[in-house]
């Protein structure tokens, strides 16, 4: 990647790492296309991305006809969402949520079904033309197991805010999700007490087995 921004007129080719603006949208377009044709195939296909911002038009017409397909989508997105969900024909299976809390957050990541045999990515990369084409942006997959559920809770657990979570649709009208008779859940609290459980479990690992 260094040589690359120090070369970039010359061509490369990465193994694992998603690279803007180099592979990104062709590891990407794959990956969605894959949950594509599980969907059309009858199988389970599912697509969840947390984000601060997504407004490339290739991208959510990618998306767009994922959902067509029957792929279930959920997008937690912090700022800026060009993509409208919930549209019949054509986005009804998306779901699109922003959490704005305590803290700032900025992870990017991407998880897909893909059969069984989950996919995890993390990217320093949002879903924009300029990220996407015109800066310098990587991601890799997540391939230890542990590590992958870890961000699989911690989507699950942003999903199920129902204190500071807006729910995104077509009318804009950014109403806070209903809780109903369910348990205050604000995210943002729940994962800072889940890693520093983490941790603490980590630690207790690491004195009872210590490297070396």
């Amino acid at each position: 990647v260094f040589d690359f921004m120090v070369h970039s007129y010359r061509a490369y080719t990465f193994k694992h790492l998603w690279v803007s603006p180099v592979n990104v949208r062709d590891k990407l377009y794959a990956l969605i296309d894959y949950e594509i044709e599980q969907a059309k195939a009858g199988n389970k296909a599912r697509i969840s991305i947390k984000i601060n911002n997504i407004d490339d038009h290739e991208v959510i017409k990618r998306l767009y006809e994922a959902s067509s397909a029957g792929v279930k989508i959920r997008i937690i997105v912090r700022g800026m969402c060009s993509l409208v969900p919930g549209v019949e024909g054509v986005s009804e299976n998306i779901s699109v949520i922003s959490i704005v809390g305590r803290f700032l957050e900025h992870p990017r990541y991407f998880i897909f079904h893909h059969a069984g045999n989950q996919q995890v990515y993390i990217s320093s990369a949002d879903l924009m033309t300029r990220n996407l084409d015109r800066r310098v942006e990587v991601g890799c997959p997540i391939l230890d197991e542990t590590l992958k559920n870890q961000i699989v809770d911690i989507f699950n657990l942003q999903w199920s805010d129902n204190t500071k979570a807006r729910i995104i649709d077509r009318e804009q009208a950014n109403n806070y999700k209903s809780r109903g008779n369910k348990r205050k859940v604000r995210s943002q609290i729940e994962i800072y007490d889940y890693l520093k459980e983490w941790n603490k479990l980590l630690a207790k690992s690491n004195e009872e087995h210590p490297a070396g």
